[in-house]
Formats: structure tokens, sequence, C-alpha cells
């Protein structure tokens, strides 16, 4: 094939852009690990919705923990790709993400290290052959251990008891840190031996040795630095039957699955990690409370919101039910009010100078007028028969009394 390219190269029946190059193969990579402002808007609305959602739900139903991401981080290599590495890329958005599966295998294998004892407390966890709870499935009692109730139990090929396990995991969707994917490098060194077909790997095989010719493989990760939001839903009545002590607060008024899976996070952040090649340090994460605690003031600020909103919203459908109840003139001055553009002036100064200046007009004014009457009798002291003042001409309350007298006729 490489005959062949450079002889029709040499004929210009092929463009340069077929010759064997490094420079096409870094720009193919920049292509590919690129940022674009429609990414980080699509990351950015895909969080965005995830938390709204997750919002929906109580305290008690859901876990949303925050890390930052310590290593790289990558995932689905063993899927096929142009670039003989694939990745996880969440279709149709072509974002990197970490599947809920992934989340959920992680924590499952912390639960049984932090239960195994060997990593010092066990945060409340314990082992899987230790099953306190049980279930009923087709007249035949099932008993299940603690992860067999919150992940649900490994079945084996023979097995039909299977049970739904009560929290669910969400699909990661990281934060990017900086304008781009990193690209990193392996370099298998006895390549010659794992990839000879396996016929030969009996009687006539090539055996490992040192002095064979390793290939570096790129393949794509997400840069250190980047933030990850893990969001997990409990069942709460599934976890009922099959466990309700698990739903009972500590002394921090947090039900005990919170906990136990807060310290299965934990551990996984420190000594796991998530996605692919965590034996050789990638998937590293810390905790971020600084975030958890910014996203719970953002909650806080959302629910005010909300409660404001649906204050003003109760508001304005019991004004309107009350206009409705209302005469065609009181309707009318209510509708004023609502409109007039200084909100701190009285209402009956606002009504007055309204009538001033000529709003309503015959049987209207009329009825205006004793509407007026009727609410400066109310208020003490705004409806004056005579003035006591020095200078009646300066006493307000008895003039509006003289205005709304003449606009009923001099009554």
């Amino acid at each position: 094939m490489d005959a062949t390219i450079a002889q029709l190269i040499s004929q210009q029946r092929l463009p340069e852009l077929w010759n064997k190059n490094d420079s096409a193969a870094r720009e193919a990579w920049k292509k590919v690990t690129r940022l674009t402002a429609s990414d980080r808007a699509s990351m950015s609305a895909l969080g965005s919705r995830q938390q709204r959602l997750f919002d929906m739900v109580t305290a008690a139903e859901g876990l949303c923990l925050d890390a930052r991401a310590t290593a790289p981080f990558t995932t689905g290599l063993g899927n096929e790709h142009p670039l003989e590495n694939g990745f996880a890329f969440l279709n149709p958005y072509g974002l990197p993400y970490l599947p809920g599966s992934g989340v959920k295998g992680g924590l499952r294998q912390a639960a049984r290290e932090l239960a195994s004892g060997d990593w010092g407390d066990a945060a409340g966890w314990r082992p899987d052959d230790d099953k306190p709870f049980s279930v009923v499935i087709q007249k035949k009692v099932v008993a299940l251990s603690m992860c067999d109730v919150l992940f649900g139990p490994v079945a084996s090929g023979s097995d039909s008891d299977h049970v739904r396990g009560a929290l669910s995991f969400w699909d990661v969707i990281p934060r990017i840190a900086g304008d781009s994917l990193l690209v990193e490098i392996m370099t298998p060194h006895q390549s010659h031996y794992y990839q000879q077909k396996p016929e030969r790997k009996s009687g006539d095989s090539v055996t490992p040795h040192d002095s064979g010719q390793p290939t570096p493989i790129s393949f794509l990760t997400v840069p250190p630095g980047s933030d990850f939001s893990f969001h997990v839903i409990c069942d709460r009545a599934h976890l009922g039957r099959l466990a309700p002590a698990l739903l009972e607060n500590d002394a921090d008024g947090k039900p005990q699955w919170q906990r136990l899976l807060t310290a299965a996070f934990e551990h996984a952040f420190e000594w796991l990690g998530f996605g692919a090649k965590t034996a050789v340090g990638y998937g590293a994460m810390t905790r971020d409370r600084q975030a958890e605690q910014r996203r719970e003031r953002e909650r806080i600020e959302h629910e005010a919101r909300q409660q404001a909103e649906l204050a003003a919203q109760r508001e304005a459908r019991e004004h309107a039910e009350a206009l409705e109840r209302m005469s065609p003139i009181e309707r009318s001055i209510a509708e004023f009010l609502d409109q007039r553009p200084d909100k701190n002036q009285p209402e009956l100064s606002a009504v007055i100078g309204a009538v001033k200046q000529g709003r309503w007009q015959g049987e209207d004014k009329i009825a205006v007028a004793r509407w007026l009457e009727a609410r400066m009798r109310e208020a003490k002291g705004q409806w004056k028969e005579s003035s006591q003042a020095k200078k009646p001409e300066k006493d307000k309350d008895y003039q509006n009394t003289l205005l709304v007298k003449a606009w009923l006729g001099g009554k």
C-alpha cells in the first residue's frame, strides 16, 4: 500500500495529502480535542437542566456531590474509533461523559472495600456475605446484603431472583477545564505478543521479549481541574420495603443511605477513581465542598425566587377574583389604582386627582364621588363638613370634601 501511494503521488495522480506525515495526525487531534463555544454552551445547558431536575426532588430523595479531577479522566477506550482508541461521547451532543453505570460500578467497589475493614473505618458498610435484609419473591425469601439493597444484587447466569436496587445514578457531564481535551500516550512494549492470533499462542507462538517495536498509541482524556457533579436518586418507597432502617435519619438529620453513599463516594474519589485506566492513576478526584456550598446557596435562592413567584401569582389570582366581585365603577377605580405611576400616592388623593383631570364623566363621575365620600367618611378626619383652620382654603381635607360635594350635585 505504501509503495502504491508513493507511485501515484510521483505520477501526480494523488495529492500530497496522501503522503504519510505527523502533521496531518496532529491536525486531526487538534480538531478532535478543540472545544467550541457551542460545546461550552451545550455543556452548561445540560448541567443546568440536570440540576433543575434534581432540585425537584426532596432532600431525603436525592444526593448530589461535586468533585474536581486531580488527574486526567478517560472512559470508553474500548469503543471503536478511527483513531484506534475510542472515547465515550454523549450522543447526540458530542460531549464527554461518564455513564451512570460507571458511577454505580465504581461506588459498589468502593462500598465493598470499605466493608472489608482493610481501610480502617467501614463507615457503616457491611460485607456482601452479611445479609441482614430480605424480600419475598414468588413465595421465596431472598436474603439481601447492604450492597444488594442499594445497588441491586449481582445475579449469576442461573439466578432468577432479581431485585432492583433502590438507587439510580445519573450520567455525569464534566465541566471541562481549559479550551480542549488532552491527548495522552500509552506505549505497550509487548504488542508483538498480545496482538498475535489466538491459535499461535499454543505451539508456534511468539514469546514476550524486550526487543519488540513498541508503537505509541494516542488517546483522549478530560484534563485535570475539570469539575464533575454526581446525582443519585433514591426510590424511598422501594427502599422502605427492602430496608426501612436505611431511611432513618442520623444525628445530622440525613438518611442513613446518604451517609453510606457519601462515604463510598469519598473513598472512590481518593483511592479508586472513575472511568478507565484507574489502576495507573487516571480518574482520581477530590470532593469540592466549596462547589457544593455554592450550589446549596443557589438552590436556596432558586427556592426563594420560586416562592416569590408563587406568591405573586397567588396575589394576582386573588386580585383578579376580587375585581370580578366588584361593581363596574369599583372595578374601574381599582384598575386605575393598579395602573397609577406613583404607587406611593394615597389612593384617595390619586382618585380625586383623576376626577379633576376628567377621567370619569357623567354618571360615572357621580358614582366615583359616592365612592370617595364613603371612603373619606371611613377614614377618620378626612370628611369635613366645616373647617376650624384660620385659612380654610389651605385645609386639604376640607377642600376635598367640598369638591366631592360639588361632584355629587351640592348635597
